[in-house]
């Protein structure tokens, strides 16, 4: 759960962070222009500044009685002397340029002088690199403070609804293993009471431990949501043929009451590689709903049956048809309101299929009622 909570900060982080950087791209955009501009216009500036050097040289020696003119050489700039006809008087060696550079070249005119140069032609071997480092080292420490930022702020801000969640786990597993006793002795005890009681048809005592059982449907599946998570449920090999008339006869009794028949056709020595309480869930709430959205004096069919390497179980009951079947299975969707339950059921059985590959077909119409088959693979 740690660390689902810490990949769930991280991907807001990131999202957030990423979504930062959208808003700013046209800013940045103009800003980089700016910079390139600004750092062409300085480039300029001691390209003017070295051409006003070499000028500066030539006049003081025009100026000089010395017979030796020496040229301000440096290894930045290439400089050529030019005749009014622009023939080459002198040249200092050659910038050698590659694909990342470029040539930023002046040219001035000089004053008569006694090297006879009628222009000056400067160069100077610029590149981008430099502002473009600039602008992704800012980018990137703008980003790394605004992700820590927002992860930061997200994490301090769902603390204490990680704190009340690990509260309110904690409380519902004292809160589960606290109703299991109470649960199983009130219905070891009335079990005990219809044993003694001598009209067995006691509406009551029937009310009861129907009551009871319902109860002990809705406790194991808020159980196995708390523990999904939590606990590996490993798989056994499990005779489902003998389990599942098992179920059949404990979910005869909520069937009585609406006088549905339940009508078995369980093939023996079905055997599967699964896990118990994965199998229960499936069983358990596929029996429950039948029951339950079935109409008054009904069949409900149950079938067990080995089909080309395969084991399939289904269950075929008459009620109103299912209206919405892509979201029956989500968790809290309900079909029928009045029919009470939390739509948790299907939700969990959908999520043990996918863990195990099984798969669920559904089929429901007025006239050939509902159906929920499963195709289990050994």
């Amino acid at each position: 759960m740690i660390e689902k909570s810490k990949n769930f900060i991280l991907k807001i982080s990131l999202f957030y962070t990423a979504i930062f950087f959208i808003f700013i791209a046209i800013p940045t955009y103009f800003y980089t222009n700016l910079e390139l501009e600004s750092y062409k216009n300085n480039q300029n500036r001691v390209l003017i500044e070295y051409a006003q050097k070499v000028q500066r040289t030539i006049y003081d020696f025009s100026n000089s009685k010395s017979d030796t003119f020496i040229f301000p050489k440096s290894f930045k700039y290439e400089a050529t002397l030019l005749t009014d006809k622009k023939q080459i008087i002198y040249k200092t060696r050659n910038l050698n340029l590659d694909e990342k550079s470029k040539l930023l070249s002046l040219e001035v005119e000089l004053s008569s002088n006694r090297l006879k140069a009628k222009y000056l032609k400067v160069s100077k071997k610029i590149s981008y690199e430099e502002v473009y480092l600039k602008i992704l080292i800012l980018s990137i420490c703008i980003g790394l403070f605004i992700f820590i930022s927002i992860y930061l702020i997200i994490k301090a801000s769902i603390e204490p609804y990680k704190k009340a969640n690990e509260y309110l786990d904690a409380f519902f597993n004292d809160a589960m293993h606290e109703l299991k006793t109470p649960l199983g002795i009130i219905q070891l005890n009335l079990e005990m009471l219809e044993s003694k009681e001598e009209n067995k048809s006691s509406k009551e005592l029937q009310r009861s431990i129907n009551a009871t059982k319902n109860l002990f449907l809705v406790y194991e599946d808020i159980e196995y949501l708390i523990k999904e998570k939590t606990v590996k449920y490993n798989k056994e090999q499990i005779d489902f043929s003998y389990l599942l008339k098992q179920r059949v006869d404990q979910f005869e009794s909520l069937a009585n009451p609406k006088n549905i028949n339940l009508k078995l056709n369980i093939e023996d020595n079905l055997t599967l590689l699964i896990n118990r309480t994965h199998l229960l869930r499936i069983i358990d709430n596929t029996l429950s709903n039948a029951i339950k959205y079935s109409f008054n004096d009904t069949d409900i069919t149950i079938n067990l049956l080995k089909e080309n390497e395969q084991i399939v179980f289904s269950v075929r009951n008459f009620a109103a048809p299912i209206k919405n079947k892509k979201n029956i299975f989500d968790r809290y969707q309900k079909e029928n309101h009045i029919k009470g339950g939390f739509g948790i059921g299907l939700n969990i059985v959908k999520n043990i299929c996918k863990i195990n590959n099984i798969d669920i077909f559904l089929e429901s119409t007025k006239e050939d009622g509902t159906i929920f088959k499963y195709n289990f693979f050994n």
